[in-house]
């Protein structure tokens, strides 16, 4: 699908001392390739979604606390892997059975309320909201640090202790533990929902689980670390390239964590937001994670990412609108 330009163009006045567009325009953004994967990228990370699915979840439902946009907010708690008991809420429909279920990444500050992700894209659906480890005051883990500059480094040295991808297993756990809690309806798949961080995580866990039938990945983190080691920007990115500055080694875990080298094998249908400009998230390893994408996508190109603007709350609204009517068209059909 073509995409659409932001409404309202030109630069944007900032203070940073680089430029969170890196100089390029829409044409070059979508040019931006993904990294190829290393030979055994997928057997790794099947095992790690193997392991995931082994793992019995026991959810539990709290009280409910709160009450808006169409649905009841409950506190839940579930198994990940490595044993570890994490929070987050579930957000069930007031009328009536769920008939669609959505699971919502959030970003790398953690979340600790269930906005801003409400209200869900389609009437009477379910939803789980799940804090991963480390962030977030229902995802706090002894020994992982809850802020994204630190977390973001939390055993790096290793493909199999990145925490990066203890999180992505934590996605597919809260996946299962909706599953438990709400049975979905026969042939029905899930949503999945995530921004930044969340984007990112969802690139990273989509390929290889065959329960979800569609996705939104705004502003996605973790796209074409390659690039990105290049880049400058406020986000949880300089740590990494502060890090690899000092342990240049460190490429070699990173091409097991590319978001846009996920995607490439990503072949549910994907909407797409990614921006022109953002100072936390570089545009061109957002736009590498769409341009990897091989089955249906769309994209809707924002002004900015991280950063307030003229027009934004516009764009937001037209998001919205798009969301619901691409996942009223793929998880209704």
């Amino acid at each position: 699908m073509t995409p659409r330009s932001p409404a309202t163009p030109g630069p944007l006045a900032h203070d940073f001392p680089f430029d969170p567009a890196h100089g390029y325009g829409l044409d070059g953004l979508l040019r931006i390739p993904a990294p190829a994967a290393p030979e055994d990228f997928a057997d790794f990370w099947s095992a790690r979604y193997a392991e995931a699915r082994a793992v019995d979840t026991a959810p539990e439902i709290g009280p409910a606390e709160d009450e808006r946009d169409g649905v009841r907010l409950h506190g839940v708690s579930f198994t990940s892997v490595g044993g570890v008991r994490l929070g987050g809420w579930l957000a069930l429909p007031l009328d009536g059975p769920a008939e669609h279920g959505f699971v919502i990444g959030h970003g790398y500050g953690g979340r600790d309320a269930a906005a801003p992700e409400l209200p869900l894209p389609l009437p009477r659906s379910a939803a789980i909201l799940p804090c991963v480890r480390g962030m977030g005051t229902r995802g706090s883990l002894p020994g992982v640090p809850g802020d994204a500059a630190s977390h973001v480094l939390h055993g790096i040295t290793s493909r199999d202790t990145y925490v990066i991808g203890g999180c992505v297993a934590d996605l597919w756990c809260a996946a299962s533990a909706l599953a438990e809690l709400l049975p979905p309806p026969a042939g029905a798949g899930l949503g999945y929902l995530g921004e930044s961080f969340g984007g990112g995580l969802g690139a990273l866990a989509l390929p290889w689980d065959g329960r979800f039938a569609a996705a939104q990945l705004t502003v996605p983190t973790f796209g074409n670390h390659p690039l990105r080691l290049t880049l400058p920007c406020t986000g949880s990115g300089e740590s990494v390239r502060a890090y690899h500055r000092e342990h240049p080694a460190v490429t070699d875990v990173l091409r097991y964590f590319d978001a846009a080298t996920a995607a490439a094998r990503l072949e549910l249908p994907t909407l797409v937001a990614a921006a022109l400009f953002d100072p936390s998230v570089p545009p061109p390893g957002q736009f590498a994670v769409h341009n990897a994408l091989p089955g249906p996508r769309e994209l809707q190109v924002l002004r900015a990412g991280h950063f307030p603007y003229a027009g934004e709350a516009e764009e937001r609204a037209e998001l919205r609108g798009r969301r619901e009517r691409f996942f009223g068209r793929w998880l209704r059909a």
